[in-house]
């Protein structure tokens, strides 16, 4: 299929790329089929020269086509990280599109503002001045207590938790349903080893130590 993919991407036909790299049309036609599974170490390299990418990518051992073998320390990610991405629990498949999104960069920035309390003395600034005119209000017309206007001033308060929450929480429900919708046809999204699985095989080895 990546075979496919990068030669519809350069805008040849078989014919065409056949010429440029010296492989036979039948042979490429070939190397596209998705049950074919034999190639030539030679043509191997040959069309991964070609499309400047990897002999990894064109086997599917990776989803780096531009970005191959990128130092740990240009990443700047921690050991807890680096450990968690190499041990299999999570999906990093599902992981890249959510962080590569075009929303992400948005959601992250919420995040970092709520995080940092960039905003926090803001919104303390805007309740400062609702209470102001409330007060106010209170000491020029003397309303009682279910006064409409009073009500709506008090309605007014934002607390800082709640919106950066729900404004975090909107971000994040966009990016899942966009991903979501674009996984709708596509089963290959699941980790192949999930938690419930690695627990199960858990238990049925300290089973079978006990029957030992």
């Amino acid at each position: 299929e990546r075979l496919w993919e990068l030669r519809k991407d350069k805008g040849l036909n078989l014919e065409e790329l056949s010429e440029l790299t010296g492989i036979s049309k039948s042979a490429l036609g070939s190397y596209e089929k998705e049950d074919y599974k034999e190639i030539n170490h030679g043509n191997l390299i040959t069309l991964a020269d070609f499309y400047g990418v990897s002999v990894d990518y064109l086997l599917c051992r990776t989803e780096n086509r531009e970005q191959i073998n990128t130092p740990l320390t240009e990443l700047h990610l921690n050991d807890e990280m680096v450990a968690l991405l190499k041990s299999g629990r999570i999906n990093n498949r599902l992981l890249c599109e959510l962080a590569t999104h075009k929303d992400f960069i948005k959601f992250l920035a919420d995040i970092e503002i709520y995080v940092d309390g960039i905003a926090t003395m803001q919104i303390q600034n805007l309740n400062a001045l609702v209470d102001t005119v409330r007060h106010e209000i209170i000491e020029r017309y003397r309303p009682g207590e279910d006064d409409p206007h009073l009500k709506v001033l008090q309605a007014a308060h934002i607390s800082d938790d709640e919106y950066f929450s729900q404004m975090v929480r909107d971000d994040l429900n966009l990016i899942i349903r966009d991903i979501r919708e674009a996984h709708k046809k596509d089963s290959e999204s699941a980790p192949q080893t999930t938690v419930a699985n690695e627990l199960k095989e858990n238990l049925e080895a300290v089973e079978n130590f006990k029957g030992s």
